[in-house]
């Protein structure tokens, strides 16, 4: 049974989501790397350096940078709405799009 929705602009916006976060991981980037240097601080307590890895550890979920074997949630989040999508139903509505549109004459 074909699906009811637009197949590609579901895709569409999967790949703004992605454009999106791909802008706002280089400064996620320099948040963990700044958390990573404060603990480095002479002395810190630590109930203070179970705060910054926090932060680390949360970034790190969010984008899962170099070095890690799994994806990001947010990475994943977006694959996991590209999977939804019926590949059939997109190709569907890919060749039909490719044929242009039409005014009815009726």
């Amino acid at each position: 049974m074909p699906i009811k929705w637009s197949a590609m602009r579901v895709m569409a916006a999967a790949d703004m989501i992605e454009k999106h976060i791909n802008v706002a991981v280089e400064p996620l980037e320099c948040a963990r790397d700044a958390a990573n240097a404060a603990l480095g601080t002479p002395n810190l307590p630590d109930y203070v350096k179970r705060r910054f890895y926090r932060v680390i550890w949360e970034i790190e979920r969010a984008i899962s940078t170099k070095g890690h074997l799994s994806e990001g949630n947010l990475y994943a989040s977006v694959k996991a709405i590209r999977d939804g999508v019926p590949k059939d139903d997109l190709e569907a509505e890919q060749r039909r799009a490719s044929f242009g549109t039409m005014q009815s004459m009726v």
